[in-house]
């Protein structure tokens, strides 16, 4: 029973990791476009 909280508890810590990496790369991507250079035509 133990081992079975922890793989569940271990599986929420993973899917709380990906959501916050997820998060920060969507952050870097709309800075990326904020701060993008203006091509001239």
């Amino acid at each position: 029973m133990k081992k079975l909280l922890l793989l569940v508890l271990a599986a929420a810590g993973a899917v709380v990791a990906k959501k916050k990496l997820d998060e920060g790369k969507n952050e870097q991507a709309l800075w990326a476009e904020a701060t993008d250079t203006v091509e001239k035509a």
